[in-house]
Protein backbone atom coordinates (compact mmCIF):
# COMPACT_ATOMS: atom_id res chain seq x y z
CA UNK A 1 0.00 0.00 0.00
CA UNK A 2 1.17 3.10 -1.05
CA UNK A 3 2.22 5.91 1.24
CA UNK A 4 -0.37 8.48 -0.25
CA UNK A 5 -3.11 6.12 0.09
CA UNK A 6 -2.61 5.89 3.54
CA UNK A 7 -2.17 9.63 4.16
CA UNK A 8 -5.67 10.32 1.92
CA UNK A 9 -7.61 7.64 4.16
CA UNK A 10 -5.86 9.19 7.43
CA UNK A 11 -7.30 12.48 6.50
CA UNK A 12 -10.84 11.00 5.65
CA UNK A 13 -11.14 9.72 8.91
CA UNK A 14 -10.26 12.30 10.97
CA UNK A 15 -12.16 15.09 8.84
CA UNK A 16 -15.27 12.71 9.32
CA UNK A 17 -14.94 12.22 13.02
CA UNK A 18 -14.40 15.65 13.55
CA UNK A 19 -17.69 16.41 11.10
CA UNK A 20 -19.48 13.83 13.07
CA UNK A 21 -18.91 14.71 16.74
CA UNK A 22 -19.57 18.70 15.62
CA UNK A 23 -23.12 17.46 14.06
CA UNK A 24 -23.78 15.41 17.02
CA UNK A 25 -22.80 18.08 19.36
CA UNK A 26 -23.91 21.60 18.27
CA UNK A 27 -26.42 22.97 19.76
CA UNK A 28 -27.34 26.59 18.98
CA UNK A 29 -29.94 28.21 17.31
CA UNK A 30 -34.29 28.39 17.57
CA UNK A 31 -36.29 25.94 18.56
CA UNK A 32 -38.22 24.28 15.67
CA UNK A 33 -40.79 25.54 13.45
CA UNK A 34 -43.01 24.98 10.53
CA UNK A 35 -42.20 26.01 6.71
CA UNK A 36 -44.38 25.47 3.80
CA UNK A 37 -42.23 24.24 0.66
CA UNK A 38 -42.97 25.23 -2.66
CA UNK A 39 -44.34 22.53 -3.62
CA UNK A 40 -47.04 23.05 -0.83
CA UNK A 41 -45.86 20.12 1.89
CA UNK A 42 -45.44 21.57 5.34
CA UNK A 43 -42.28 20.21 6.89
CA UNK A 44 -41.20 20.93 10.64
CA UNK A 45 -37.73 22.52 10.21
CA UNK A 46 -35.32 21.16 12.94
CA UNK A 47 -33.98 24.76 14.24
CA UNK A 48 -30.98 23.77 16.41
CA UNK A 49 -27.11 23.14 16.09
CA UNK A 50 -25.43 22.69 12.62
CA UNK A 51 -28.28 21.48 10.97
CA UNK A 52 -30.70 23.90 12.09
CA UNK A 53 -32.39 24.60 8.96
CA UNK A 54 -33.13 21.17 7.77
CA UNK A 55 -36.13 19.03 8.77
CA UNK A 56 -36.65 17.26 11.22
CA UNK A 57 -37.06 13.71 9.43
CA UNK A 58 -33.54 14.49 7.26
CA UNK A 59 -31.70 15.47 10.67
CA UNK A 60 -33.02 12.25 12.68
CA UNK A 61 -31.42 10.41 9.88
CA UNK A 62 -27.91 12.70 9.93
CA UNK A 63 -27.54 12.12 13.17
CA UNK A 64 -27.50 8.41 13.27
CA UNK A 65 -25.72 8.83 10.22
CA UNK A 66 -23.15 10.88 12.57
CA UNK A 67 -22.84 8.09 14.68
CA UNK A 68 -22.14 5.23 12.79
CA UNK A 69 -19.12 6.56 10.98
CA UNK A 70 -18.03 8.19 14.49
CA UNK A 71 -18.51 4.44 16.05
CA UNK A 72 -18.74 1.80 13.53
CA UNK A 73 -17.33 3.34 10.29
CA UNK A 74 -14.10 5.37 11.55
CA UNK A 75 -12.52 2.34 13.83
CA UNK A 76 -13.35 -0.76 10.88
CA UNK A 77 -11.60 1.79 8.38
CA UNK A 78 -9.04 1.97 10.68
CA UNK A 79 -8.56 -2.16 11.33
CA UNK A 80 -8.88 -2.76 7.56
CA UNK A 81 -6.12 -0.39 7.17
CA UNK A 82 -3.85 -1.48 9.56
CA UNK A 83 -4.14 -5.12 8.42
CA UNK A 84 -4.08 -3.70 4.31
CA UNK A 85 -0.24 -2.06 5.27
CA UNK A 86 0.12 -6.18 6.42
CA UNK A 87 -0.75 -6.79 3.07
CA UNK A 88 -3.86 -8.80 4.07
CA UNK A 89 -6.01 -9.25 1.09
CA UNK A 90 -9.25 -9.11 3.32
CA UNK A 91 -8.48 -5.66 4.61
CA UNK A 92 -7.50 -4.43 1.24
CA UNK A 93 -11.11 -5.47 0.60
CA UNK A 94 -13.04 -4.19 3.36
CA UNK A 95 -10.86 -1.00 3.60
CA UNK A 96 -12.14 -0.14 -0.57
CA UNK A 97 -15.65 -1.04 0.64
CA UNK A 98 -15.55 1.63 4.00
CA UNK A 99 -13.97 3.91 1.93
CA UNK A 100 -16.91 3.55 -0.85
CA UNK A 101 -19.15 3.79 1.68
CA UNK A 102 -17.35 7.48 3.31
CA UNK A 103 -17.73 8.62 -0.39
CA UNK A 104 -21.38 7.40 -0.66
CA UNK A 105 -22.65 9.07 2.87
CA UNK A 106 -20.38 12.12 2.15
CA UNK A 107 -21.62 13.13 -1.22
CA UNK A 108 -25.24 12.81 0.08
CA UNK A 109 -24.04 15.54 2.72
CA UNK A 110 -22.76 17.35 0.39
CA UNK A 111 -26.14 17.75 -2.42
CA UNK A 112 -28.60 17.39 -0.10
CA UNK A 113 -27.91 18.72 3.14
CA UNK A 114 -28.99 22.82 3.41
CA UNK A 115 -25.68 24.61 3.40
CA UNK A 116 -24.06 24.80 6.89
CA UNK A 117 -20.36 25.79 7.86
CA UNK A 118 -19.50 22.22 7.35
CA UNK A 119 -20.10 22.27 3.41
CA UNK A 120 -16.48 22.67 2.10
CA UNK A 121 -15.61 19.97 5.00
CA UNK A 122 -17.72 17.24 3.55
CA UNK A 123 -16.61 18.91 -0.41
CA UNK A 124 -13.35 17.53 0.88
CA UNK A 125 -14.07 14.11 2.05
CA UNK A 126 -16.17 13.67 -0.45
CA UNK A 127 -12.95 14.37 -2.92
CA UNK A 128 -10.25 12.73 -0.71
CA UNK A 129 -12.48 9.32 -0.49
CA UNK A 130 -12.92 9.18 -4.23
CA UNK A 131 -9.26 9.36 -4.82
CA UNK A 132 -8.70 7.08 -2.46
CA UNK A 133 -11.49 4.53 -3.32
CA UNK A 134 -10.01 5.12 -7.00
CA UNK A 135 -6.49 4.13 -5.97
CA UNK A 136 -7.62 1.38 -4.06
CA UNK A 137 -9.48 -0.01 -6.84
CA UNK A 138 -6.58 -0.03 -9.53
CA UNK A 139 -4.17 -1.20 -6.83
CA UNK A 140 -5.99 -4.91 -6.92
CA UNK A 141 -4.21 -6.98 -9.56
CA UNK A 142 -6.67 -8.69 -11.20
CA UNK A 143 -5.00 -11.54 -13.23
CA UNK A 144 -4.60 -12.92 -9.49
CA UNK A 145 -7.63 -12.07 -7.72
CA UNK A 146 -9.52 -15.47 -8.53
CA UNK A 147 -6.74 -16.79 -7.08
CA UNK A 148 -7.73 -15.28 -3.39
CA UNK A 149 -10.93 -17.54 -3.18
CA UNK A 150 -11.18 -21.35 -2.80
CA UNK A 151 -13.76 -23.44 -5.29
CA UNK A 152 -16.10 -23.78 -2.89
CA UNK A 153 -17.17 -20.33 -3.17
CA UNK A 154 -20.97 -19.99 -3.73
CA UNK A 155 -21.61 -17.68 -6.25
CA UNK A 156 -24.98 -18.08 -7.01
CA UNK A 157 -25.70 -16.92 -2.58
CA UNK A 158 -23.25 -13.88 -3.09
CA UNK A 159 -25.09 -12.57 -6.71
CA UNK A 160 -28.13 -13.34 -6.08
CA UNK A 161 -28.23 -11.17 -3.01
CA UNK A 162 -26.81 -8.72 -4.90
CA UNK A 163 -29.72 -8.82 -7.61
CA UNK A 164 -32.46 -9.14 -4.45
CA UNK A 165 -30.83 -6.02 -3.34
CA UNK A 166 -31.39 -4.14 -6.40
CA UNK A 167 -34.71 -5.53 -6.93
CA UNK A 168 -36.02 -4.45 -3.53
CA UNK A 169 -34.46 -0.61 -3.25
CA UNK A 170 -35.35 -0.61 -7.02
CA UNK A 171 -38.91 -0.75 -6.56
CA UNK A 172 -38.99 1.07 -3.35
CA UNK A 173 -37.31 4.45 -4.74
CA UNK A 174 -39.40 3.73 -8.10
CA UNK A 175 -42.69 3.27 -5.73
CA UNK A 176 -41.65 6.89 -4.91
CA UNK A 177 -41.23 8.21 -7.86
CA UNK A 178 -44.28 6.57 -9.95
CA UNK A 179 -46.84 9.12 -8.25
CA UNK A 180 -45.41 12.47 -10.30
CA UNK A 181 -45.69 10.61 -13.30
CA UNK A 182 -49.55 10.67 -13.00
CA UNK A 183 -50.50 14.28 -11.82
CA UNK A 184 -48.64 14.74 -8.22
CA UNK A 185 -46.67 17.50 -7.97
CA UNK A 186 -43.79 16.02 -5.87
CA UNK A 187 -42.33 12.81 -4.30
CA UNK A 188 -43.95 12.38 -0.13
CA UNK A 189 -40.92 13.13 1.66
CA UNK A 190 -39.03 15.99 -0.35
CA UNK A 191 -40.12 18.64 1.44
CA UNK A 192 -38.17 21.67 1.38
CA UNK A 193 -35.16 20.23 -0.67
CA UNK A 194 -35.32 20.07 -4.45
CA UNK A 195 -34.66 16.73 -5.24
CA UNK A 196 -34.10 13.38 -4.10
CA UNK A 197 -30.21 12.92 -3.99
CA UNK A 198 -30.13 9.40 -2.22
CA UNK A 199 -32.43 8.01 -4.63
CA UNK A 200 -30.68 9.52 -7.62
CA UNK A 201 -27.16 8.09 -6.33
CA UNK A 202 -29.31 4.50 -6.05
CA UNK A 203 -30.89 4.78 -8.97
CA UNK A 204 -27.89 5.85 -11.00
CA UNK A 205 -25.02 4.52 -9.72
CA UNK A 206 -25.14 1.92 -6.71
CA UNK A 207 -27.61 -0.33 -8.06
CA UNK A 208 -26.34 -0.88 -11.59
CA UNK A 209 -23.22 -1.34 -10.19
CA UNK A 210 -24.13 -3.92 -7.97
CA UNK A 211 -26.43 -5.68 -11.28
CA UNK A 212 -22.97 -5.47 -13.12
CA UNK A 213 -20.73 -6.73 -10.61
CA UNK A 214 -23.16 -10.03 -9.78
CA UNK A 215 -23.37 -10.72 -13.69
CA UNK A 216 -19.51 -10.58 -13.76
CA UNK A 217 -19.39 -12.98 -10.72
CA UNK A 218 -21.72 -15.64 -11.99
CA UNK A 219 -19.54 -15.26 -15.07
CA UNK A 220 -16.29 -16.10 -12.76
CA UNK A 221 -14.96 -12.86 -14.15
CA UNK A 222 -12.00 -11.32 -11.49
CA UNK A 223 -13.90 -8.14 -11.73
CA UNK A 224 -16.96 -9.76 -10.89
CA UNK A 225 -15.14 -11.31 -7.68
CA UNK A 226 -13.82 -7.97 -6.77
CA UNK A 227 -16.22 -5.89 -7.44
CA UNK A 228 -19.06 -7.79 -5.51
CA UNK A 229 -16.33 -8.14 -2.05
CA UNK A 230 -16.37 -4.40 -2.26
CA UNK A 231 -20.14 -3.68 -2.70
CA UNK A 232 -20.92 -6.13 -0.13
CA UNK A 233 -18.76 -4.55 2.83
CA UNK A 234 -19.92 -0.93 1.51
CA UNK A 235 -23.54 -2.25 1.28
CA UNK A 236 -23.41 -3.68 5.08
CA UNK A 237 -22.45 -0.03 6.37
CA UNK A 238 -24.61 1.70 4.65
CA UNK A 239 -27.46 -0.60 5.32
CA UNK A 240 -26.33 -0.83 8.94
CA UNK A 241 -26.32 2.99 9.22
CA UNK A 242 -30.07 3.10 7.19
CA UNK A 243 -30.89 0.77 9.84
CA UNK A 244 -30.22 3.15 12.38
CA UNK A 245 -31.60 6.45 11.19
CA UNK A 246 -34.87 4.53 10.86
CA UNK A 247 -34.62 3.63 15.11
CA UNK A 248 -33.95 7.64 15.60
CA UNK A 249 -36.82 8.71 13.15
CA UNK A 250 -39.33 6.80 15.42
CA UNK A 251 -37.83 7.72 18.30
CA UNK A 252 -37.73 11.65 17.20
CA UNK A 253 -41.42 10.48 16.50
CA UNK A 254 -41.05 11.05 12.79
CA UNK A 255 -43.44 9.39 10.13
CA UNK A 256 -41.54 6.13 9.11
CA UNK A 257 -42.86 3.71 6.68
CA UNK A 258 -42.73 0.32 9.33
CA UNK A 259 -42.09 -1.70 5.60
CA UNK A 260 -38.83 0.52 4.91
CA UNK A 261 -37.58 -0.35 7.93
CA UNK A 262 -38.42 -3.86 8.06
CA UNK A 263 -36.83 -4.27 4.33
CA UNK A 264 -33.88 -2.48 5.46
CA UNK A 265 -33.33 -4.24 8.47
CA UNK A 266 -33.44 -7.64 6.51
CA UNK A 267 -31.24 -6.53 4.16
CA UNK A 268 -28.43 -5.62 6.10
CA UNK A 269 -28.64 -8.82 8.70
CA UNK A 270 -28.84 -10.86 5.09
CA UNK A 271 -25.63 -8.89 3.76
CA UNK A 272 -23.62 -9.43 6.91
CA UNK A 273 -24.57 -13.06 6.56
CA UNK A 274 -23.49 -13.80 3.17
CA UNK A 275 -19.80 -11.16 3.32
CA UNK A 276 -19.57 -14.02 6.06
CA UNK A 277 -20.12 -16.43 3.77
CA UNK A 278 -17.33 -14.95 1.16
CA UNK A 279 -14.54 -13.95 3.94
CA UNK A 280 -14.63 -17.53 4.71
CA UNK A 281 -13.63 -18.20 1.05
CA UNK A 282 -11.01 -16.45 1.15
CA UNK A 283 -7.46 -18.34 1.44
CA UNK A 284 -5.16 -17.55 4.22
CA UNK A 285 -1.83 -15.62 2.94
CA UNK A 286 1.08 -16.98 3.02
CA UNK A 287 1.71 -14.90 6.66
CA UNK A 288 -1.07 -16.85 8.03
CA UNK A 289 -0.23 -19.98 7.07
CA UNK A 290 3.53 -20.12 8.40
CA UNK A 291 1.99 -18.77 11.53
CA UNK A 292 -0.86 -21.47 11.61
CA UNK A 293 2.16 -24.30 10.77
CA UNK A 294 4.32 -22.69 13.41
Amino acid sequence: MKKKEVVLTLIVLILSGIAALIGLLSSTGAHPFSFTSITGEIVTIYGNGLYQRDSIQIVAQGLASDLITLVLAIPVTLVALYYTIKKSFKGSLVLTGMLGYFLYTYTSYVFLWNYNRLFIVYVIIMSLSFFAFVLRMVSFDLSTVKNHFTDRLNIKTIAGFQLFVTVMIGLLWLSKLTPTWFGTLAPFGLEHYTTLVIQALDLGFVLPVAVISAIMLIRRQAMGYLLSSIVLVKDIALLTSITAMSINMMMQGVQTSVVEVGIFFVLDVLGIFVFALLLSQIKKSKTQNALSEY
